[in-house]
């Protein structure tokens, strides 16, 4: 890893580069953190957790851990001008195994999270025809007990269903799209179209990714802000139709009972990592494309801001079409709400279906998806490759050896997303999902970070850095909160004691249990990452002469 510190004089080296803008490091971030979990987990979660009341955990995790950890790691990529890894690796060598696990959650992440946009482009493709499929039930791959006014959404396993109940929007997700098999251990062939929908996400990826901060500092600009204008188109649309504001009420309406309930703190606190992207080295990336004394302390609260925003502004928009839908179907609401692929799915199908001029309605939506996953997908993937570029310079960075490491990526992870647009692809797809970068691994690595920092480099150390960059100590509350004996080690560990306390066997979809294999193989998605935290820090102490005390700086 000696590469990493040397000085490379040779012209043949490509340039790191930087963002021609703040405005591109700013939407580049926002594109990164602003994404699906916004418009489909944030508002299922306040209707879960007692509506107005899951705003109190939320906005305590967010001060307390999400904005110190997003500075930190923001600042961390500027001053050392580093990725994920080179950055732990030249300021805390000892920890440099965050880099690496973070890295691995991220390889994992571009494996899975991609599937979703190949749904969506399916479901996009599917916008254009005269009818849409989901609407009507007169489909080849329709059966003959079809319930056109039943809306419950089988994916959640919470909902009582009956085996024969079923309606269009279901079979066409189910029988059309996924082709859903029964049994987790039934994978059968790949799904010719799925596969081809998912080659053509990863091609769009890659020619996004492979000029790197170049292309990527141009792409956002529209990746990033054409979600916006279909979030208000939809806001717009959705506030005017009939049922809105008993859709709204509902989402909001507060449950203060709730706040005594462990698991509604549990889900605040993994929001708020999952949603600012915290603890996967894309903020340490990003932020490392930055010029040194960029005011990086007032792009976090901007960042953070608009991230928060976006979620609840989100929460209006679905929630007031969901209002529409209870409305019209003379049910209660609470029957036409879900979370994860069955919301994006399934709801908005049958929402789009009821409305006028479908067609156009649907290709909002599916854009919108298409352009929120999108962006998120190829910051992450630049993250990855910056961070292994950092590592070998003189290898990656010269000639085309950044678009053939970047080629090797995208195809690797492309084979083993094949996995996944199989019958029983959905079943890998949610092991994925709740495994390789879970909450359990995340809040992990916040507590070591805020270790690294707060106790080995020092907090009032770090706060310098920010000072020598920007001309002025951030607030003394950041000091506070990056120590891990105080706030983040307290909230991220009483979070991680109740998600070991609540937990059960993953349920897959349809109600199904995951069997022992895929618990294991879920398991060691999760080790995979998170061991390297342990492996690196004995590899450190063996291999590095000197003091504890030393190798710890």
């Amino acid at each position: 890893m000696q590469t990493l510190y040397l000085e490379f004089k040779d012209s043949s080296l490509q340039d790191r580069g930087q963002w021609a803008s703040k405005a591109e490091f700013l939407l580049a971030v926002a594109a990164q953190i602003i994404g699906l979990g916004n418009v489909w987990r944030f508002p299922y979660l306040c209707y879960k957790n007692g509506g107005g009341v899951f705003f109190v955990p939320y906005m305590l995790f967010l001060v307390v851990c999400g904005v110190p950890l997003f500075l930190l790691e923001t600042a961390l990529g500027q001053f050392t001008s580093l990725g994920g890894v080179g950055a732990w690796m030249k300021i805390c060598p000892l920890f440099a195994g965050l880099g690496f696990a973070s890295q691995m959650m991220i390889l994992h992440s571009c494996v899975y999270y991609i599937v979703i946009l190949a749904w969506a482009f399916f479901y996009l493709c599917s916008s254009f025809q005269t009818q849409l499929p989901w609407s009507h039930c007169n489909n080849t791959w329709n059966t003959g007990v079809i319930h056109t006014s039943h809306t419950h959404i089988p994916h959640d396993p919470s909902v009582d269903l009956s085996e024969n109940a079923t309606s269009p929007v279901i079979e066409f997700w189910e029988r059309e799209v996924l082709d859903l098999s029964a049994s987790v251990d039934r994978l059968d062939s790949v799904n010719w179209r799925l596969a081809l929908c998912l080659l053509l996400v990863w091609t769009v990826c890659y020619f996004c990714v492979w000029k790197g901060v170049k292309s990527i500092g141009k792409v956002v600009y529209v990746t990033a802000t054409f979600p916006y204008l279909m979030l208000l188109v939809l806001l717009v649309r959705g506030v005017s139709l009939p049922g809105a504001v008993d859709g709204i009420v509902y989402y909001l309406k507060p449950n203060h009972t709730r706040l005594m309930d462990p698991q509604v703190w549990m889900d605040a606190g993994t929001q708020i990592f999952f949603s600012y992207g915290i603890c996967l080295g894309s903020l340490t990336a990003l932020g490392s494309y930055n010029k040194f004394n960029n005011d990086c302390y007032k792009d976090c609260f901007r960042l953070c801001l608009l991230n928060s925003s976006t979620s609840v502004i989100a929460g209006f928009a679905i929630f007031s079409v969901l209002g529409f839908m209870a409305q019209e179907k003379g049910v209660d609401i609470a029957d036409v709400v879900q979370s994860g692929p069955g919301l994006a799915f399934i709801a908005y199908p049958r929402a789009v279906s009821m409305m006028p001029l479908p067609q156009l309605w649907a290709v909002c939506i599916f854009l919108m998806i298409l352009m929120l996953g999108l962006d998120t997908q190829f910051v992450s993937l630049e993250a990855l490759i910056m961070s292994v570029s950092d590592l070998y310079p003189t290898l990656i960075r010269r000639c085309h050896g950044r678009e053939i490491l970047l080629l090797l990526v995208c195809l690797v992870c492309f084979l083993i997303g094949l996995l996944m647009v199989t019958p029983g692809g959905l079943y890998v797809f949610q092991i994925y999902d709740n495994f390789s970068c879970s909450g359990a691994s995340l809040l992990l690595l916040s507590v070591c970070q805020s270790v690294a920092i707060g106790w080995i480099y020092s907090a009032d150390r770090f706060s310098n850095n920010i000072k020598a960059m920007i001309g002025y100590q951030p607030l003394c509350i950041f000091r506070l909160c990056w120590p891990s004996s105080e706030n983040i080690s307290v909230c991220v560990q009483g979070t991680f004691g109740f998600s070991l306390m609540f937990w059960s066997p993953l349920t897959l979809a349809n109600g199904v249990t995951a069997p022992v294999w895929a618990t294991v193989m879920g398991w060691t998605l999760t080790l995979s990452s998170v061991s390297l935290l342990p492996l690196w820090a004995i590899y450190s102490l063996m291999n590095t002469p000197g003091t504890l005390q030393q190798v710890k700086k």
